[in-house]
């Protein structure tokens, strides 16, 4: 039940285009409300964003992240969104360059230089071929087609078919990634996000994922760059005989404005 009449402070940062509502939440009073936050990430009634985030305290480390989708449910991992997070963190003086943190899928590691965040990610293991496609998960489940003109997709319509198909469907769904290659060293990277139900500027799991496939199918060589409709990340990475590990997501983070949200 939320009161009847209070505000909050919040601040609004993006990772190449997408964004999230962050929440100093160290006190753990926002009110944690699936509705309420699925009205706040609203673009026509509420703040707008793709996400919102509530930074807290966590012992043994400088903070947790607590992510929500743009529809109100409890996400898993995000990489844009923990690009922001520690740039959040960093601004609010919680810790000068290096951080270590806690979010749904473990701890992370991140460097924040003055025009980057270098993002620790999981390691990731198994992945699984589907046809042509590859499945695997970065934090988050993504699904990852190869294309020759990604600008030619309709992303949420054919989205929303393996999203929503008789495979991902039933598992709760799964993110999917539409992927061209411009060049033996670089990626375009289009991506219909579950919990947004819609395409995204960037999603930072995804470009992760699709860096890992590309490696194991075409040979492309770490660090990998890629684009996406809201800018430029890179992707680097060491594989061995378990898997990939010491993944580092890298790119800018960079807070929009900061404001007070009242209910009345």
């Amino acid at each position: 039940m939320l009161p009847d009449k209070f505000s909050i402070r919040f601040s609004k940062y993006q990772g190449t285009g997408n964004d999230f509502i962050m929440i100093d939440d160290r006190d753990e009073q926002f009110p944690v409300d699936k509705n309420f936050i699925e009205f706040l990430c609203h673009r026509r009634f509420g703040i707008g964003a793709d996400g919102l985030i509530l930074l807290r305290n966590a012992e043994g480390y400088d903070f947790r992240m607590v992510y929500f989708n743009a529809d109100g449910g409890e996400g898993s991992m995000c990489g844009n969104g923990g690009r922001c997070t520690v740039r959040f963190a960093q601004d609010l003086g919680l810790f000068e360059e290096n951080t270590l943190f806690i979010a749904v899928d473990g701890e992370h590691k991140a460097v924040a230089c003055e025009e980057e965040i270098f993002l620790k990610m999981g390691d990731v293991t198994g992945g699984s071929p589907d046809g042509n496609d590859y499945f695997l998960n970065t934090g988050s489940p993504h699904y990852v087609t190869f294309v020759e003109a990604v600008e030619a997709v309709d992303v949420v319509t054919e989205g929303k078919k393996i999203r929503y198909g008789d495979v991902y469907g039933p598992k709760g769904g799964t993110n999917v990634n539409f992927v061209q290659n411009l060049d033996e060293q670089t990626l375009y990277v289009r991506t219909y996000e579950r919990g947004v139900e819609d395409e995204t500027y960037s999603c930072g799991t995804g470009v992760t994922a699709c860096a890992l496939v590309a490696h194991k199918r075409f040979g492309m060589t770490e660090p990998i760059n890629v684009k996406t409709k809201g800018g430029d990340l890179r992707v680097s990475f060491v594989e061995d005989e378990t898997g990939f590990n010491n993944i580092y997501l890298i790119g800018p983070a960079v807070k929009v404005y900061e404001g007070v949200f009242v209910v009345d």
